[in-house]
């Protein structure tokens, strides 16, 4: 996803609230609409599971042209992983499926995906646009679209989510500023990251509990820190996305801090031979002595 954020939103709800008259999606039922096959160029919606849509759309796009050019400028919030139906949603408005007569989204699944996917947008500032009011849709006892993803109430699951903070693997730099970064923060655990699945939109990670070191505490009780790490694995997909880089296993040092009920990572580095200076930083961690504090 793009690291700014604020230009693809800008557009994205600018063009939203340009149409967000409650008399347009009557106006829509009134004007004929035809079938077309869905264009593999239209990234958000082909192979969603049917091949044909309706135009114009429940956006009221009238040619396959700007249906495309709206439709792109949801992708970088689809990169975020904010939830696993966030593309089913959209793609009911975007390009309908293709029967006898209009199928909405319910009115559950509009008010899931604001839950997680909402919040990203107002990392940059931007409300979720009234045209997407989930007043607007169908109760789930009418004919409309169902969620996908499992109750993100269930025990079973915790339903991700998008964190604001674009963390990124971080380089190891010299072994110095490794030490001063983890005299910084809160925490500094040494841990193992497996990736539970690659087949679905939003990827599951686990931390493996035998292969947890660690090497500063802070706030935190040593045998809380894996419950709490995997809380943040829950949570932060984007983080975790982007920590593993597509690996389906890996050892990190990851090292942040304690917010109330949750940690937040601030850096990762990979635990890997080549990084000689993180290796030296762990050794000497033991007998380091941060500013103003004992590490």
């Amino acid at each position: 996803p793009s690291r700014s954020g604020g230009p693809w939103l800008l557009g994205l709800v600018a063009q939203l609230l340009l149409w967000g008259s409650p008399g347009a999606w009557a106006s829509y039922l009134r004007r004929s609409s035809s079938c077309m096959p869905i264009p593999h160029h239209m990234a958000l919606c082909y192979d969603i599971g049917y091949s044909e849509m309706r135009i114009p759309n429940l956006l009221e796009h009238e040619t396959m042209t700007e249906v495309i050019q709206q439709s792109s400028s949801w992708l970088p919030l689809l990169a975020r992983e904010c939830h696993p139906d966030a593309r089913i949603f959209l793609c009911s408005l975007f390009a309908p499926i293709c029967l006898d007569r209009l199928i909405y989204p319910c009115r559950s699944l509009c008010e899931a995906v604001k839950r997680s996917c909402a919040p990203v947008m107002a990392c940059y500032g931007y409300p979720w646009p009234e045209i997407l009011n989930c007043n607007k849709f169908p109760a789930d006892h009418e004919l409309c679209i169902a969620a996908v993803s499992m109750d993100e109430n269930s025990s079973s699951r915790r339903m991700p989510r998008a964190s604001c903070k674009d963390c990124e693997l971080e380089e190891a730099s010299t072994a110095r500023e490794i030490l001063e970064s983890l005299c910084a923060n809160d925490f500094a655990v040494k841990i193992r990251i497996l990736r539970k699945n690659t087949t679905t939109t939003i990827s599951d990670f686990d931390l493996d509990p035998s292969r947890v070191e660690v090497l500063k505490h802070g706030p935190l009780l040593r045998t809380e820190i894996p419950s709490r790490l995997q809380q943040w694995l829950d949570i932060d997909a984007t983080c975790a996305h982007n920590i593993m880089r597509g690996t389906h296993a890996g050892v990190f040092v990851v090292s942040g801090e304690v917010q109330s009920d949750k940690v937040v990572v601030n850096k990762a580095y990979a635990w890997q031979k080549r990084n000689r200076n993180l290796h030296q930083a762990v050794r000497r961690w033991k007998h380091h002595r941060c500013p103003e504090q004992g590490g």
